[in-house]
């Protein structure tokens, strides 16, 4: 099939939703179809410019649209639409709802991806209007908690026959042949100790002050934070270093292909987010979250220590994870102590999770979304 793929993201940038939107069409190439991704910009984008910060090798068409600064989405919308026809498209696969509607509109089939709740008053007009079309379409939704969201926002029951839900995904073949913990310690030139990793963003709501409070309480592991924007970095760092903290390193940035070793560095890897999260529309993210982060650790093969939320149990259960009250330090701290004291406990949720990632395979995603639809 022809898919073109519209995305409001900046493309390239490091910021989730770029990854993920990235990741998303990429399988799509490499399941075989002619694919071309629209994206806002002014400038050409060249095809080297992502192989390696995306880790690429399906090819597909990098198509930057211009738009009116007074318009911004409609105009990115009206624009990619269009060409979309142009080129002939069997399908529009969109993250935004207005693009959705207006591609079936225009006689094309139209695959839906939400990661977030219904925003203004336009939004769920224009999902109503996708949901009612008569035209082939696909509403895909990275949890059920989300739908469930969705639902309430609308008033009404998604009609199941359109509706997938498709979790983030992994890079299954990044993952093959790490070595073991202590091995990678080496490579990286870390402490050989029991180590704790957490990679990621320093933003609000992603349990940074537990790690701290936990690098305070258990002097004796290793704490690796892999990640976080330079002045985030750079504050935490020095709140690190005024409390006399000798078992935490602060790695900054690190490129998306090397960040399997680093996370195969670790004995545990820890999720350590809050209650609430800030998300892109407001509201509580961590209530309909997939995080990409979740499926890296499982592929990883170590154990996922991370905070019970009911979202994230989705995905993650006692069989290959642990779960601890978010902002707990005597649960997440004594969880730590007990897996250091049972390796064989350890080493069967770390199996476990290493098996159950092969089912989250970005491939696997993208045929999910097209079930049906060819």
């Amino acid at each position: 099939m022809k898919i073109a793929c519209l995305t409001p993201s900046n493309i390239p940038a490091s910021t989730a939703n770029s990854i993920q939107a990235v990741k998303a069409v990429h399988a799509l190439a490499a399941l075989g179809h002619d694919v071309r991704l629209y994206f806002p910009g002014t400038e050409p984008v060249s095809w080297d410019e992502l192989v390696d910060p995306y880790e690429l090798s399906a090819r597909f068409d990098l198509c930057p649209l211009e738009v009116k600064p007074r318009l911004k989405r409609y105009d990115f919308i009206w624009k990619g639409v269009r060409d979309a026809r142009r080129w002939q498209a069997d399908m529009v696969y969109t993250w935004l709802p207005q693009a959705a509607w207006l591609a079936g509109k225009s006689g094309m089939s139209a695959v839906l991806e939400m990661h977030d709740r219904l925003t203004g008053t336009a939004g769920p007009l224009f999902f109503r209007w996708f949901l009612g079309m008569k035209q082939k379409k696909r509403l895909l939704v990275i949890t059920r908690a989300l739908q469930k969201r969705l639902e309430k926002q609308i008033k009404e029951t998604i009609n199941p026959d359109i509706l997938r839900v498709a979790p983030n995904g992994v890079d299954l073949e990044r993952y093959h042949g790490l070595p073991s913990s202590s091995i990678t310690r080496s490579l990286l030139d870390l402490p050989e100790q029991f180590t704790a990793v957490y990679t990621g963003h320093f933003y609000a709501g992603r349990g940074v002050d537990l790690l701290f409070k936990l690098a305070l309480e258990l002097p004796d592991v290793a704490f690796l934070w892999v990640g976080g924007k330079p002045e985030d970095v750079t504050a935490w760092q020095t709140r690190v270093d005024e409390a006399g903290l000798r078992n935490v390193t602060l790695t900054g940035f690190v490129p998306k292909m090397k960040l399997p070793l680093y996370q195969a560095a670790g004995d545990v890897l820890l999720m350590p987010y809050e209650n609430a999260i800030a998300g892109s529309s407001g509201g509580n993210s961590a209530e309909i979250c997939s995080p990409m982060k979740m499926f890296d650790y499982l592929a990883t093969g170590r154990v996922i220590i991370t905070s019970d939320l009911p979202v994230l149990h989705e995905v993650l259960n006692t069989g290959n994870a642990v779960f601890c009250p978010p902002n707990n330090v005597d649960s997440w701290a004594a969880t730590i102590r007990m897996l250091r004291s049972d390796p064989a406990q350890a080493r069967m949720l770390a199996d476990q999770a290493r098996r159950d990632a092969l089912q989250y395979s970005w491939q696997n995603r993208a045929k999910t979304a097209l079930e049906g639809m060819e």
